[in-house]
């Protein structure tokens, strides 16, 4: 049996609950969920546990490493699904951060970048044709662009003077500046 002050917390947050659900707030209803279509959550998850029961591969190997990658790469062609870095990582048994560090050449540089970088290009070409075509949302895609394939945005600024100083402008600042007293010389008060 709950106590009182169990009860009241209990109630508060029925009506909580209740006043949310009531609020006339159609835009709201699917927030999050709002491209979702049945099915989609499913489909999604069972992409993302294909990974889960492969044989392991010895990742020392480049030959296995760019055999499971490829094997990726048509598993996603096979099921009409975008690849990426994390479902990479998953395929070949790593973690996100192994593949980040053979991608940086901290790890295995003679063995590994060349099969790393091969396989990253084809992800970064495909973000590239994704945005040109209008296939992910603007978004999302610089997000990927800045994170996962070092994108940045640059800005080039250039300083131009509306009106060049003539030369008298400039000997009358020299003027000035030359009146001016010296921070050195102890003044008399």
């Amino acid at each position: 049996m709950p106590t009182k002050k169990q009860q009241q917390i209990t109630d508060t947050v029925a009506d909580v609950i209740k006043t949310k659900q009531h609020r006339n707030r159609p835009d709201l209803q699917k927030f999050g969920e709002e491209n979702t279509l049945p099915g989609d959550n499913s489909r999604y998850l069972r992409y993302a546990m294909a990974s889960w029961d492969l044989q392991p591969i010895n990742i020392s190997d480049p030959v296995q490493v760019q055999n499971r990658i490829q094997q990726y790469f048509q598993y996603c062609i096979d099921n009409d699904r975008k690849p990426n870095m994390i479902g990479m990582a998953n395929w070949l048994g790593v973690d996100r951060k192994t593949v980040n560090n053979w991608k940086s050449g901290d790890y295995r540089t003679e063995t590994h970048l060349p099969v790393i970088k091969k396989a990253i290009d084809v992800l970064e070409e495909l973000w590239v044709d994704y945005m040109m075509n209008g296939k992910v949302n603007p978004g999302s895609g610089i997000f990927l662009g800045k994170n996962m394939f070092q994108y940045k945005d640059v800005a080039d600024v250039v300083i131009t003077p509306n009106t060049p100083y003539q030369q008298g402008e400039i000997q009358d600042v020299n003027n000035v500046v030359q009146s001016l007293p010296d921070p050195e010389e102890k003044t008399e008060e």
